[in-house]
């Protein structure tokens, strides 16, 4: 076991647990500064209290018993189940309602911590590594939601004007397709806002559908496979906040409607006109806004995760790929429709995802030159994105038969260039990986 830990793998499996546990240790005290829990707190708060997210603790469940055996993968769904079961009896007779968050899911996690202790008490070698990849696997998801929130905070906290007004300028080149699909969702009724807001709430549990199949085989190849949708998941959420802090938004229900979650509202926003009024072309400047509201609007990582998404499951079956699909337009529909994003963000988000996407996939491949140049392409194309938003909104609104189809023309242009390059990967694929022999361990 010591010798596989000299390894440059595991040296640099090392690094990366220690630079992450370095990082939510960072969020924990930057939250601890304005007075609310951080990532690790609020995670730890789950193993007791109702959960924030039952189902999403489930997902994380599910990605650990991709390591497991079928026999394995009842008892784990079990002992989560009676844990949930023995909570709600307990809280029934306590009196204790649930106020707020799930009345499950703390099972889920219990499962998930409990295999991570079996790994480090009873597992050895390479059996010990795939159990810890699998638990780090299931805590990694749960735990992006916590820093996520933590971010978000910061967000709020550190950055009191937003850049809203130029983001409405600039969304006359596309039309301001925030306004339109606004229209459109109210008149759908209340069937269409829960089924969309149903779509955009679990993001992550579709996400962990199509990475259950990509990782159908582990247990038994006993590895994991080079690449997976949940590396692309994790990686956006862990880079997409850092632009958050550069480029502050809020969004046009929040700037220009009546806000939404409880914050915001008509004491911050510029007028009442979302999404019945578009908003005026003028010359556009820094806005103050309330220290509650995130600033997460630039990217749309909620579109650069669908976007993930759909690619990951062109692959799959018909059935997931038609899931792949409709998550895409249905997430697009409501990140627009319930006012959350301008159409820029959205474009800016597509790019994002491509390009993390290939540069996943180019550091598998050894940093070969087609993926190198793709990665940089898609780079620049989404830093000139920013840039053309913050200092050139007004000539986008005057010129949008110009601008608007150029933006869209860069984001296919990204697009079909990681098409193209990645179909080439596929013709000629990297040196296999020794694989050992399949060996399935019971309990």
């Amino acid at each position: 076991m010591f010798a596989a830990w000299r390894r440059p793998r595991a040296l640099l499996w090392a690094a990366v647990t220690a630079a992450a546990l370095g990082f939510l240790v960072a969020l924990e005290i930057a939250a601890r500064h304005y007075g609310l829990p951080g990532p690790i707190a609020n995670q730890a708060r789950e193993v007791v209290f109702p959960p924030k997210s039952g189902p999403l603790l489930y997902a994380g469940m599910a990605l650990t018993m991709v390591v497991l055996t079928w026999r394995q993968r009842f008892v784990a769904a079990g002992a989560a189940i009676g844990v949930d079961i023995a909570f709600a009896v307990v809280r029934w007779a306590v009196d204790a309602p649930v106020a707020e968050g799930h009345s499950f899911g703390n099972g889920a996690l219990w499962v998930i911590l409990g295999c991570a202790v079996i790994a480090v008490t009873r597992r050895t070698g390479r059996d010990q590594v795939l159990l810890l990849k699998g638990a780090g696997l299931g805590l990694l998801l749960v735990a992006g939601r916590k820093t996520g929130d933590a971010w978000l905070l910061i967000t709020s906290k550190t950055r009191p004007t937003v850049l809203d007004q130029y983001m409405a300028t600039a969304d006359h080149a596309l039309g301001n397709p925030s306004w339109l699909a606004g229209r459109v969702v109210a008149a759908t009724g209340q069937v269409g806002a829960h089924v969309l807001d149903w779509v955009y709430v679990q993001l992550a549990v579709a996400a962990v559908v199509v990475a259950l199949y990509q990782l159908r085989d582990v247990a038994a190849e006993r590895r994991f496979p080079r690449h997976h949708l949940v590396r692309t998941f994790l990686t956006i959420g862990l880079l997409g906040p850092g632009i958050y802090m550069i480029f502050p938004v809020v969004g046009p229900v929040f700037a220009y409607g009546t806000g939404a979650f409880g914050t915001g509202g008509a004491p911050w926003a510029i007028a009442d006109l979302w999404p019945h009024t578009l908003p005026p072309i003028g010359a556009p400047e820094l806005m103050s806004y309330d220290d509650i509201t995130p600033r997460n609007c630039m990217p749309s990582l909620h579109t650069a995760w669908a976007t993930a998404i759909f690619l990951h499951s062109r692959r799959a079956p018909r059935l997931l790929r038609y899931a792949g699909t409709f998550w895409l337009i249905a997430t697009l529909s409501a990140t627009l429709g319930f006012g959350y994003h301008y159409g820029i963000d959205l474009v800016a988000g597509v790019v994002f995802a491509v390009t993390i996407e290939a540069a996943l996939r180019a550091h598998d491949r050894g940093w070969e030159r087609p993926g190198i140049l793709l990665v940089g392409y898609g780079t620049a194309v989404f830093a000139a994105l920013l840039a053309t938003t913050r200092h050139l909104s007004v000539q986008m609104a005057d010129h949008p038969w110009a601008f608007g189809p150029l933006f869209l023309l860069a984001m296919a242009s990204v697009v079909l260039g990681y098409a193209r390059t990645t179909k080439r990967w596929e013709a000629q694929p990297a040196a296999p990986v020794p694989r050992p022999e399949p060996r399935l361990e019971t309990v």
